[in-house]
This record gives structure tokens, C-alpha cells and sequence, in this order.
């Protein structure tokens, strides 16, 4: 199987630029260590307004830095938000593409739709129409990374002309798609539109098993119509990681963290309330930690063998990948980087014996699959434009010289940049008998 590490970006307050920084650099350093160690993917949230929860409000920035410092792993929006109201599929598009030519073809392009009151309502999202505006926006945004052009959309959440969005991605026809999952229907609901699952349900592995079973079976379905123009038949499964030769010692290093890590996420989503800049959600969780069980007998919290079984029995009912969750509550770097190389030369080793071959059969079994998902979105797809039928855009210059009312205000400055604000092949193309000078 495969192991990806996923970051929120985690500061209990009292939070600073400073704190901040050093959790984001400990992050790069972190995520730089696990690609040369083996790690296959990094996975990074996007939230807004989360205050102590996540403070990981712009992804591709951090995503971008990381390109530069790894050379294999994946990097993973885990996941971008698509309600155009957040982000406009443009914007995501531009993004999308960028990483990928900066990373040589390395991103996974995880979506969702954002569930919290903070952030929906900062945005002006309304919680009743949130899916219909991710399924629009993100079946659009993977038509403008294919199209050229896009040739525009009316709909329900966004409108645009035709438009080539630029530039386009290295992996063709677009990066991997996944979609964030929290329970079966949102694993059937994946598979039925041929995207990876990434699921944040915290599923033993019993349930993970029924689970995956049920997605594959969906893929080599007629229910699957991707919502792309390619699928990713992917599950991944989202745990806990704090490893140690002493068990007692991974425990004491891993529960605080993940334990704030469960409570700030129901805080938001589910029982808190807050005042925006006056959080006190590290406060509150210190209060009710002690009444919060415990969760070692179903995490990767332990030595390695532990954590190893514990990771095996995902592999063995399906489960393509495992995602550690990392740097929660006031983590502590050196603890982290500890557990990673440790993890990577004890229990990773043997849980990726044999992932070439187990990949090649997987991808030979599923082509048929793929091959008849694909011919059905074939049938509702947009057709390419021609030529004939796209409308020119003509310049606000050349608009207002043709309603007599453009004045130049650009001056040729110096430094070599000289700015043309006439068309120096005007002349040739009124009288084709003359030369432009």
C-alpha cells in the first residue's frame, strides 16, 4: 500500500506570525524528510477562519514551496474547496495547473465542499446548495484544464464567456481527482463519479473493508460516469501516526495532540461556538480532555509492530492508502521526525512489498472498467469549439478608438520597454498594398 501525511496546520492559541511560521517551516522540513524516507504523498487542508484548528488557509502556496524541495512524493490538495463563492474554478484551474508544471507532473487534486458555519457563511455559501455548487464548479474546472478553449458556462453558481484558461497541466488529461468523504454514501458517491475517496471517517478496518468493497464494485459499474475526463480509482483512509519502541512513550508523545485534533474538528463542525478573533478552543479542550476516550486500540499510536499490524489490516481488506495526520495540537517537531524515520524503516518496508506488482494487476483488472466509464462520459461531454464559432474579444482600447473616445495615456518611459498603444500592422491590414514602417 501507500502512505501519504496530511497537515491542518494546527495552533492552539495563543497563536502568533511567529508560531505560525515555525509550524509551517517545521512542516516543510518535515514533508522534505518523508519524501527521501519513502513517504508516497503530502496532503494539505484548505480552511478558512479556523482559528487553533487550521491555520491552512492557502495550500497551493504551501504546496508550491514544497515542489522545490521534494523530488517523488505527491502533492495532494486534500482537499480544494469549490464553491465559486470560495473559489472560482478559474482561480482553482490556474492553480491546479501551475503545480503541476512547477512539482514535473506531481499533484493530486482532492475536492470538497467545505461543511462548517464559519466558513460558508464567511463566504456567503448557503449550507443547502454547497453540493450542487461543487459538483458544478469542479466538472467545469476540469473542462478548462482539458479544453482549449473553454468555451464558457451558464449555470447555477457561476457564468463566464469562452475563455482559454492557461496554462495547462503537465499530467494530461488532468491531474488525479478525489473528493472528501465522511461516510458510505460519500464513498459511493466518489465512486459513481470515478474519484479517488479520501476519507476523514476514521473507519476501522472491519467497516474500511465493506466500504472499499462496495466503491469497487460501483466503479466497474454503469453507475460510473466520471464527473473528469479521467478516473481514479483510489480509497484512502485517514489515521493516526505516533510511533516509538516504547509503546507508553508513543502514547504520551501522540494523545494529546490527536486528541485536539478530534476536538477542535467537532468544535467547529458540530458543538462549538466561538468569537472570531477571541477563540479559546485549546483552552476548552484542556478542560475536557480528561473525559475524551482514548482511541490507541484503533490509531497508529504504538511501537512498530503494533503500528504495522494496525496499518496491515487496512492493506489486507482493500484500502489503497494510509493518511497520518501530523502536527496536532502543540506538536513537537523533533518527536515527529522520530516517529517518521523509525515508521519508514520498520513497518513501511513490509507494507510495500510487492505495491509495483499489486499496482500493475489492479490497473490491468480495472482497464475494461475505465474504458466503459470513460465512453460514457464521452456521450455528455462538451464538443471542442472550432474557430468560426468562438466570438473575438476586442481590447477596451480599440473599443473606445472605435467609439472616439480613447486618449493615450501610456509614455514610452525608458529602460527599454517601449509600450505600443497603436497597431503597427493597422496600415497593411486597411491598405494591403502598403508596409508597415
Amino acid at each position: 500500500m501507500q502512505f501519504g501525511l496530511f497537515y491542518e496546520h494546527q495552533s492552539p492559541a495563543p497563536f502568533s506570525a511567529e508560531g505560525d511560521h515555525e509550524t509551517f517551516q517545521n512542516a516543510l522540513s518535515e514533508l522534505e524528510l518523508a519524501d527521501a524516507l519513502g513517504y508516497d504523498y503530502a496532503w494539505l487542508v484548505e480552511h478558512h477562519f479556523l482559528e487553533e484548528y487550521s491555520h491552512s488557509s492557502a495550500p497551493e502556496v504551501f504546496l508550491g514551496a514544497l515542489s522545490q524541495r521534494t523530488k517523488r512524493m505527491r502533492l495532494g490538495h486534500g482537499i480544494c474547496v469549490m464553491p465559486p463563492k470560495i473559489n472560482h474554478p478559474v482561480r482553482v484551474a490556474e492553480r491546479i495547473a501551475t503545480l503541476d508544471l512547477l512539482s514535473g507532473g506531481r499533484v493530486d487534486w482532492g475536492t470538497g465542499e467545505s461543511g462548517t458555519a464559519m466558513e460558508l457563511e464567511g463566504f456567503g455559501v448557503e449550507y443547502d446548495t454547497k453540493k450542487a455548487a461543487w459538483r458544478e464548479a469542479t466538472e467545469q474546472c476540469a473542462n478548462m484544464l482539458t479544453m482549449n478553449p473553454y468555451p464558457g458556462h451558464d449555470g447555477e453558481f457561476f457564468s463566464m464567456p469562452t475563455r482559454n484558461i492557461v496554462p495547462k497541466p503537465l499530467q494530461k488529461p488532468h491531474p488525479p481527482l478525489w473528493v472528501a468523504c465522511s461516510r458510505r454514501d460519500t464513498i459511493l458517491h466518489a465512486a459513481r463519479n470515478g474519484m479517488g475517496a479520501l476519507v476523514f471517517g476514521f473507519a476501522a478496518p472491519e467497516q474500511a473493508g465493506k466500504w472499499v468493497e462496495e466503491y469497487y464494485d460501483i466503479i466497474k459499474s454503469d453507475e460510473c460516469v466520471p464527473i473528469g475526463h479521467a478516473v481514479n480509482p483510489n480509497v484512502a483512509i485517514v489515521t493516526a501516526l505516533s510511533v516509538n519502541e516504547d509503546e507508553q512513550v508513543a502514547i504520551d508523545r501522540g494523545t494529546e495532540g490527536f486528541k485536539f485534533f478530534g476536538y477542535s474538528l467537532g468544535f467547529y463542525a458540530a458543538f462549538g461556538k466561538t468569537v472570531p478573533g477571541h477563540s479559546t478552543v485549546w483552552e476548552d479542550f484542556k478542560k475536557a480532555e480528561g473525559s475524551i476516550d482514548d482511541n490507541h486500540g484503533n490509531g497508529g499510536i504504538g511501537t512498530p509492530d503494533q503500528v504495522y499490524e494496525h496499518c496491515k489490516a487496512y492493506a489486507d481488506v482493500g484500502v489503497d492508502q494510509i493518511i497520518f495526520v501530523q502536527q496536532t495540537g502543540p506538536a513537537n517537531h523533533d518527536h515527529i521526525v522520530e516517529s517518521l524515520k523509525l515508521f519508514a524503516s520498520t513497518a513501511m518496508p513490509k507494507l510495500k512489498a510487492g505495491e509495483e506488482e499489486r499496482l500493475a494487476k489492479k490497473e490491468a483488472e480495472l482497464a475494461p472498467y475505465v474504458e466503459a466509464a470513460l465512453a460514457r462520459k464521452a456521450q455528455v461531454a462538451l464538443p471542442e469549439m472550432v474557430k468560426e464559432e468562438i466570438a473575438e474579444v476586442r481590447s477596451f482600447g480599440l473599443r473606445k478608438k472605435d467609439a472616439g473616445t480613447f486618449v493615450n495615456t501610456r509614455s514610452d518611459r525608458g529602460g527599454g520597454l517601449a509600450i505600443v498603444a497603436d497597431d503597427p500592422m493597422a496600415p497593411v491590414a486597411q491598405n494591403p498594398t502598403e508596409k508597415a514602417e
